[in-house]
């Protein structure tokens, strides 16, 4: 079982900059793969960006290239989001998850989930 905390959300203006960060407490976190989904109010939820067990390779969603950076520090547990040039289209819940399997981008590929976070930008 691995338990995940997500954090750092909040309200931030157009063009602003929050990071986002995922705790896990449990198994090893560095033996899985770790992403972040997005879900809008009225949405369903997306992906938005995830990074392998070792940080070598990441993968994001065409809308956040260039803008948001997953990362992650094996030695404290934990997954970053961070997220530049936020648009008012970035509104939504935040959630990291945790994959045993592989690099993924389909929700039923993740095996842990976090509470979420809320980030709202204003325009």
């Amino acid at each position: 079982q691995v338990h995940l905390v997500d954090s750092g959300g909040g309200l931030v203006q157009a063009g602003g900059s929050l990071r986002l960060s995922c705790t896990a407490s449990g198994r090893t976190f560095s033996n899985y793969n770790m992403g972040w989904f997005r879900q809008a109010p009225g949405k369903a939820r997306e992906f938005v960006a995830a990074i392998s067990w070792s940080g070598g390779s990441t993968y994001y969603t065409d809308s956040v290239k260039g803008r948001f950076t997953i990362s992650r520090d094996n030695a404290k547990n934990t997954v970053y989001l961070q997220m530049n040039s936020l648009k008012p289209e970035d509104t939504a819940v935040y959630y990291c998850a945790a994959a045993r399997i592989r690099l993924a981008v389909r929700e039923y590929e993740y095996d842990y989930w976090g509470q979420g976070t809320q980030v709202t930008v204003s325009s």
